[in-house]
């Protein structure tokens, strides 16, 4: 080969070759994979699906998940290793959210679900038909009543199924238990996640039996069964500040971005300020799990798309709001969901 056809060649094999790694690296114009924080409770797992569904089937994006709980997950959005969170709780989260936000790591974007309750005392309803006097959390003090959801691993004293580990309520629980002097009077049980915590409640429920722990009002459970409140002193920022011997502000609920999605996703970011999945929608897919028992998280998120394009089709533009038509039309599935959610 002639040295200058060589040079010619050779020019434009490192031409495609650079080409290459542009198009596997990234270019500017490049859309990135945008990461959904999998919290591992329902509700934000609903929103996850919903959301990815739009990022991708009406912007083009690819998403991908991770899965964990609230604290190694805010983490991670701090990090950059997720870039949305669907879900944050205040106040389980004002030990880090603040200085997250004043240090520009995280970016508040719009609510989500709405203001929500929480509670370590809840009891179902047919236990207070039955214990009348059984109305407040100075009750579980008696020995009547802390014996009624004693069992044999609890030496006696009343089994609290509280708050999930690694969650940010698992400290705010154990805070409020020893304020109110029941330290001696309840057996803390911290489920492994999420689905232990309700499959605990649920299985008392089905038998009718004895049980005490944490909900909250968008939990599946909460959502659909009967369930009672033991009442609290009234929440007030000087009790939580300190003591914490006071119920539960109604949380909080809303989106959070990684601040390079703002950069890099405006369109998406968009599209989250305009959410308005509410408490009353994420109730009606979590009544419908429980009617389909044979349905995961995916089918609810489908389901609640196909029924309810009046809503989703206000967060979006209007190309994407055709996209998203013919996506769920034809049965696509986003390839960033997973499998067995």
């Amino acid at each position: 080969m002639p040295t200058a056809l060589r040079h010619v060649t050779a020019t434009l094999l490192l031409a495609v070759v650079g080409l290459g790694l542009a198009v596997s690296c990234g270019g500017d114009d490049e859309q990135p994979t945008l990461v959904f924080s999998d919290l591992n409770w329902t509700s934000a797992q609903v929103q996850n699906r919903i959301a990815q569904y739009i990022v991708e089937m009406g912007y083009g994006y690819e998403t991908d998940t991770v899965f964990g709980s609230t604290l190694p997950l805010f983490q991670g959005l701090r990090n950059g290793d997720t870039d949305i969170t669907m879900e944050i709780w205040l106040p389980n989260q004002d030990a880090a959210w603040p200085a997250a936000e004043a240090a520009g790591e995280v970016v508040r974007l719009g609510p989500s679900l709405g203001r929500d309750w929480q509670s370590a005392f809840v009891i179902p309803a047919y236990m207070q038909e039955q214990y009348p006097d059984l109305d407040s959390i100075e009750d579980l003090k008696e020995e009547r009543f802390k014996q009624i959801f004693a069992t044999a691993e609890t030496g006696g004293k009343a089994r609290l199924v509280s708050c999930t580990i690694g969650w940010g309520c698992e400290e705010v629980n154990y805070a409020q238990i020893e304020a109110y002097g029941l330290l001696d009077h309840v057996e803390i049980i911290n489920p492994g996640d999420g689905a232990a915590l309700n499959a605990d409640l649920y299985g008392a429920y089905q038998k009718r039996e004895p049980w005490l722990g944490y909900q909250w009002g968008t939990n599946e459970p909460a959502a659909v069964l009967d369930l009672v409140r033991l009442e609290e002193p009234p929440y007030s920022d000087e009790c939580w500040e300190t003591t914490k011997a006071c119920a539960y502000e109604d949380a909080d609920v809303f989106i959070a971005v990684h601040p390079d999605v703002v950069d890099d996703a405006p369109d998406i970011v968009a599209m989250l300020r305009s959410w308005t999945f509410a408490i009353p929608e994420y109730e009606a897919v979590a009544k419908w799990l429980v009617d389909n028992e044979h349905a995961n998280i995916n089918d609810g998120a489908l389901w609640w798309l196909n029924g309810n394009e009046a809503i989703w089709s206000t967060w979006v533009t209007a190309e994407a709001a055709d996209a998203i038509r013919t996506a769920l039309a034809d049965g696509e599935i986003p390839s960033g969901w997973p499998e067995s959610s």
